[in-house]
């Protein structure tokens, strides 16, 4: 399901009305792209209403609405999915509130939820900046056990004409099909889930003590921790060892302990009876929930220690 999150950076510039409105244009044939591959499952997801976006300033969008060419784009996009504000998609319970993005030293909100739910930014062409299909992001993060903010760079899949939609049409194509094919929307409660894990996740390993973690989580927990050994799965199915030298792209962000709770928290007994650090994790929600785990390159395959609350709370 792809879900296109509209970069509210690129509507804030000041630019010849002609000139919004052929970027307007260019901009909805590039989410119609998308929609083509996946027309159920594309989501535009954006600040406010679709109806009540500034394209520019004070350039509102029924000014695009009204030209020509806008026509049967406008229709188009008024019967895809949408959704506002921001937080609709978040995981229930999740409000990401200690982590921001940043884009040329600007807060760049819109981006950085397309980075936090794996997604793609979509921005107006109106800016050089705009004009790839691929923006880095400055990721600013309150870290456990740290003092101040942790910065990282991270990039996200991004597109603001057509043309750049065609460099991301096998990832549009495989969330479509995972998608059909793994639509678990009738798992209930967390023994499903584990029944079906060795079939569902066969790139998994987990560490014996979890299997009670997993029948026993929470309902609410059940369809995130879901989504995250699928994403963590598909990552090692698709690993490249040659070009992917760090281990598989996850699907989530993905983030190490620190000096005294990697120590105190983090080491577990591994399958092979070694005692090993599963300090790396991520997350999913409500109630502070994370999995920690490892990757194991010779046998590309991921060992996971825990997956229930945050350690040491």
């Amino acid at each position: 399901m792809p879900q296109l999150f509209l970069n509210e950076n690129s509507c804030e510039t000041t630019a010849d009305p002609d000139r919004v409105n052929r970027a307007m244009t260019e901009l909805v044939k590039a989410i119609v792209a998308v929609a083509r591959v996946d027309r159920q499952g594309t989501e535009l997801v954006s600040r406010e209403p679709v109806n009540a976006l500034q394209l520019a300033q004070g350039h509102p969008i029924g000014k695009w609405i009204g030209t020509p060419a806008a026509k049967d784009l406008w229709k188009r996009l008024l019967q895809m999915q949408t959704k506002w504000p921001h937080q609709k998609v978040f995981p229930e319970g999740e409000t990401f509130s200690d982590v921001e993005y940043y884009h040329d030293d600007e807060l760049a909100t819109g981006l950085g939820i397309a980075h936090l739910m794996d997604g793609m930014g979509i921005s107006l062409p109106l800016e050089a900046r705009w004009q790839t299909d691929r923006i880095a992001l400055v990721r600013a993060e309150l870290v456990d056990g740290e003092e101040g903010l942790e910065r990282t760079e991270v990039d996200i899949r991004h597109a603001a004409r057509a043309e750049h939609v065609n460099v991301h049409a096998p990832w549009i194509r495989a969330e479509h099909e995972a998608a059909l094919r793994d639509d678990l929307h009738t798992l209930r409660t967390g023994a499903e889930l584990w029944d079906r894990c060795a079939d569902l996740f066969p790139h998994l390993r987990f560490l014996p003590h979890v299997e009670a973690q997993v029948r026993e989580l929470k309902q609410y927990w059940v369809h995130p921790v879901r989504k995250r050994l699928a994403e963590m799965d598909r990552a090692v199915r698709l690993w490249d060892e040659a070009t992917e030298l760090d281990g598989p792209l996850w699907g989530s962000t993905v983030t190490p302990e620190h000096g005294a709770r990697k120590r105190d928290y983090c080491a577990f007994v591994d399958l092979d009876g070694t005692t090993e650090y599963f300090d790396t994790h991520l997350r999913f929600t409500p109630d502070e929930g994370r999995l920690h785990f490892r990757f194991v390159k010779a046998t590309r395959r991921v060992h996971i220690a825990h997956i229930g609350r945050k350690l040491g709370i």
